[in-house]
């Protein structure tokens, strides 16, 4: 939850009046554009208007669809507005909606019009969804319609009697007849084409359809969290290790909220996750839910966005702008693996799905559950701090143990070379991969950094490849034959000759990717079945779904993968997990660093042994002695996060301080210098307000666009957007520059 939450509840409680509006009167209409404030508009003859009806509304020459906010301003004479267009027939945007686009726009410093946009989106080119329809008799016959009388004519009417068919096609094979003697008989008006009653798009959900059979723990969490379903508003972390069966007790939860007649979203932080998210939700209500993410197309968008507003999408599984939907009756919000960063959004409008969701469940009065392995520091001193409650889940269910991890020192277990050139594999690692093959279990061996390479270098001169629009270098796919940047997407052929030095086959790898280590892996056991997977080899749900089922049905027996297979996932049958660099992640200034990397090896360890047979984790590391490492070997995570709790305290860093950053970027590098500079100067002062920089963003030059950054530190008790608005309105920056406001940053690139 955001720390000044407790000054800015009252602003969320205070929910927009329900208001209607006649035929003459004045509107304000909110536009999904990056606008402060919304616009007025005469509402016509012939049409009511209520607040949050979806508009369209003239703008310029040209037409655009927004929301009604409210009434008019009256800033602008009568005789220069132009009238409302008409209203989409879609339900209007509940006032608690409104209300929390306007918090967040406010807490996150941009124009709640942009806000706006993201609530508002598969409206603004709205196209009625057609109801699906049936065929049937119309109740005339052939006469009565001057259609002559055929045997194939016959044999339809004959076979149609009372019943009806969801196509033509279905109606002329049951007929033995042409799909053209069914049209005609409908352009005829013989048969009727008509709406199917009550169709849905969205299977019927029943929360008794199969419920779980819990352990005690697990009892007791799931009861703690229907509890919470009747008692309006509360945050209540879910923490369970690894293989506790988090899931299955929130969706107890989400079943006593489908008995109140309410509706529950599931955020998950990837799509990768909702195919087995799905699979355990159907299993659960014998129906699938609701999904919301970006690979939908237009259509899935506007059935799951039309099926909040009505309430026929009693439950939606989906990415962080599902935060967003216009749920007509909301009575339930899950945070799944609450931890993660990618529920950071880094573009458009910056936020934290965590912290909105806790916002938007206290202007909706329900509550909202965390579930994490690995709680993030800001959750778990709220916890603390009795803001939060808590439910534990302390072991696995049933028989499965937590799985052994040991720690490879790299020093002194260097990986022996092999013909197929350097290798990345230590000796314990290759041993232990080797007896889980014979014994017929599978094994993941975890690098998160995708392609074959990380660097490819001139060995004449040493010329590094990098990416002509960012601060980057090229990554080599091997499996694609190409550089790439993983920043800005630019792609490229490997040179034949070095642009330096003139060289002809003169570039060489440096360091692994998950493609290289598979390729060792393959070398060594070239019997085994052995997959390389990462976000660009998952690049549909249609291949996530048919990835876990050649896991689970053993079509593979190692995996090279990054992190899209380190949380969410069950896999009975892996009982070997080998992290490749372990100390990936710990370099570099990130405050979270020595954070995210605990709390991603211990998502990735939690893969091994979650069913009988016992698991091992293996991590390979030049630093055995890191707090990380000595946390994850001994188990002893309790003393790593109280060291980093003294740490961010001495420091005054989140959550015991407050950072926002101001990233200027421009195609002008001397613009975005001068800007910098002129923040600074003009950059706000006092005690418990600090204000560093500018420099040169870590990723300095970004698709082309050159980069500095700001960081504003305060006090927790000093909200920083007031002091971000007024260094705003006093410092003059050129429009040729973009300034980016990030309040609460989780990455500084």
């Amino acid at each position: 939850m955001p720390s000044d939450q407790s000054t800015s509840a009252n602003v969320v409680d205070a929910n927009f009046a329900s208001l209607t509006f006649a035929a003459g009167q004045h509107v304000s209409v909110l536009l999904p554009l990056p606008v402060e404030t919304a616009y007025d508009y005469i509402v016509p003859e012939g049409l009511t208007l209520v607040s949050g009806d979806v508009v369209e509304v003239p703008l310029g020459r040209r037409f655009e669809v927004g929301a009604v906010w409210g009434p008019g301003r009256g800033d602008v004479a009568a005789a220069k507005l132009k009238e409302v267009v008409h209203r989409i027939e879609v339900p209007p945007l509940p006032d608690v909606l409104r209300t929390f686009i306007d918090w967040v726009a406010g807490y996150t410093v941009q124009p709640v019009g942009s806000v706006l946009r993201m609530a508002l989106n598969p409206a603004r080119r709205w196209v009625p969804p057609v109801p699906p329809t049936m065929i049937v008799a119309s109740g005339k016959s052939l006469g009565a319609c001057n259609v002559k009388s055929t045997p194939a004519r016959e044999k339809v009417l004959s076979a149609i009697g009372s019943k009806s068919f969801d196509t033509a096609a279905a109606l002329a094979r049951e007929s033995d007849v042409s799909g053209g003697v069914i049209r005609d008989l409908i352009q005829t008006g013989v048969l009727a084409s008509v709406p199917q009653p009550g169709a849905s798009p969205f299977a019927p959900l029943f929360p008794d359809h199969a419920p779980a059979k819990f352990e005690p723990a697990q009892q007791h969490a799931a009861d703690a969290l229907c509890t919470s379903v009747e008692n309006g508003f509360s945050v209540t972390l879910l923490d369970g290790v690894t293989g506790s069966g988090k899931t299955a007790v929130y969706l107890e939860a989400v079943a006593a909220t489908l008995k109140a007649g309410r509706q529950a979203v599931i955020l998950v932080p990837e799509i990768a996750l909702t195919a087995q998210s799905v699979a355990r939700f159907t299993e659960r209500f014998g129906g699938a839910p609701a999904l919301w993410h970006s690979d939908l197309n237009y259509k899935a968008r506007r059935e799951a966005w039309l099926g909040a507003a009505t309430g026929d999408a009693r439950v939606v599984i989906g990415a962080r702008s599902a935060l967003f939907l216009p749920f007509r009756d909301l009575g339930l919000i899950i945070v799944d693996e609450e931890h993660e960063a990618a529920f950071k959004q880094e573009d458009g409008v910056i936020y934290h799905a965590r912290d909105m969701a806790v916002v938007r469940a206290k202007g909706s009065n329900i509550p909202v559950v965390l579930a994490s392995a690995t709680p993030s520091l800001e959750t778990i001193m709220n916890v603390r701090d009795k803001k939060y409650a808590e439910v534990k889940l302390p072991e696995r269910f049933g028989t499965a143990a937590m799985p052994r991890i040991g720690v490879i020192d790299m020093k002194s277990n260097a990986p022996e070379k092999g013909r197929w050139g350097r290798a990345w594999l230590a000796p314990p690692l290759v041993q232990a991969v080797e007896r889980t093959i014979q014994s017929g279990e599978q094994a993941l061996l975890f690098l998160n950094r995708r392609g074959y390479a990380p660097l490819t270098l001139c060995r004449t001169c040493g010329h590094r490849l990098h990416c002509p629009r960012c601060t980057a270098w090229l990554v080599e796919h091997r499996l694609t034959r190409r550089l790439q940047c993983h920043h800005c997407g630019y792609a490229a052929p490997l040179p034949k000759t070095c642009s330096a030095c003139g060289a002809a086959d003169s570039f060489v790898p440096c360091g692994p990717g998950i493609e290289r280590v598979a390729e060792e892996a393959i070398a060594r056991w070239p019997d085994a079945n052995i997959r390389a997977v990462a976000s660009d080899t998952l690049d549909r749900p249609s291949a996530v779904e048919e990835l876990i089922d050649d896991i689970l049905n053993h079509r593979i027996d190692v995996l090279v993968g990054t992190q899209v297979l380190a949380k969410g996932h069950h896999f009975p049958t892996l009982t070997l997990v080998g992290v490749v660099d372990a100390d990936l992640g710990l370099s570099g200034w990130d405050l979270r660093a020595a954070e995210r990397t605990h709390q991603l090896l211990h998502q990735v360890s939690g893969r091994a042994g979650r069913a009988e047979k016992p698991g091992t984790v293996l991590l390979q590391t030049h630093d055995p002695a890191h707090p990380v490492m000595r946390a994850l070997a001994t188990g002893s995570s309790e003393e790593f996060l109280e060291n980093e709790i003294l740490g961010r305290d001495a420091l005054g860093m989140p959550p015991f301080g407050r950072l926002a950053a101001l990233i200027l970027s421009s195609t002008n590098e001397v613009a975005v210098i001068a800007a910098g500079r002129a923040l600074a100067a003009g950059a706000p002062s006092g005690e418990g307000i600090e204000v560093l920089g500018p420099a040169p963003a870590f990723m300095a030059v970004l698709r082309g666009v050159h980069r500095h950054r700001l960081l504003l530190k305060t006090r927790r008790n000093i909200a920083p957007q007031a002091l971000i608005r007024d260094w705003l309105e006093r410092v003059s920056v050129p429009s040729s520059v973009r300034v980016q406001i990030d309040i609460d940053p989780y990455s500084f690139y």
